[in-house]
């Protein structure tokens, strides 16, 4: 079961070498209020990465036992492998009072919106598909093949742009970053989510 909050899910999907990472460390450093869900993952663990900071990692049987007793929010396949994010994880940040965001694609936003938490989806979008090429192969983590699927998915990924409530073109790293922000203070401040407003406006009264 998932705390009912006054806080809110914010997700950010894009295409592979988008930037969605690099903006979401930014968000996290920018913004005390917001906190980073981490991933669970069946893909093998990169070098250089760390459990429990970059993402969960889990064998398939301990990501089978996860859906068995109904423990993820969401999950999905991506590349061959299984990503998904624990409810217990959305809890804990929610009691400490946080705004949750969420480096996830489009099929983990769409199993978001089915539930009934208050979700927040922005798209961001590469400049260009030149730009996007040449990012990724900025990376040099993926193999050929593993570039070749990437770009084969890039289409099919933007489709699903429409499905979200905001588009952010990531053309510059500080602009995108702060029109990010600015869409998540927007957001706070509607009167859904304003914490004892009624009690606030009723002073006004003669």
């Amino acid at each position: 079961m998932v705390f009912k909050s006054k806080n809110f899910c914010i997700v950010l999907s894009s295409p592979s070498g988008a930037g969605k990472t690099s903006i979401s460390k930014q968000l996290i450093k920018k913004d005390k209020h917001i906190a980073l869900s981490v991933s669970c993952t069946t893909r093998p663990k990169r070098s250089g990465e760390t459990n429990k900071r970059d993402y969960i990692f889990l064998t398939d049987h301990q990501f089978d036992n996860g859906i068995k007793k109904n423990e993820f929010l969401e999950f999905a396949k991506v590349f061959g492998y299984r990503y998904g994010t624990l409810k217990h994880t959305l809890n804990n940040f929610f009691n400490k009072k946080k705004d949750v965001l969420f480096d996830i694609d489009w099929q983990g936003f769409q199993q978001l919106k089915q539930s009934n938490l208050e979700v927040v989806g922005i798209f961001i979008l590469p400049p260009s598909k030149k730009e996007l090429i040449n990012r990724l192969k900025t990376r040099a983590r993926d193999t050929k093949e593993e570039m070749k699927k990437r770009m084969d998915l890039v289409q099919n990924e933007i489709s699903h742009f429409p499905e979200y409530d905001y588009v952010v073109i990531n053309e510059d790293l500080k602009k995108c970053v702060n029109q990010i922000l600015n869409i998540i203070e927007s957001e706070r401040l509607k009167k859904s989510r304003l914490i004892n407003l009624t009690k606030f406006i009723n002073k006004f009264r003669i």
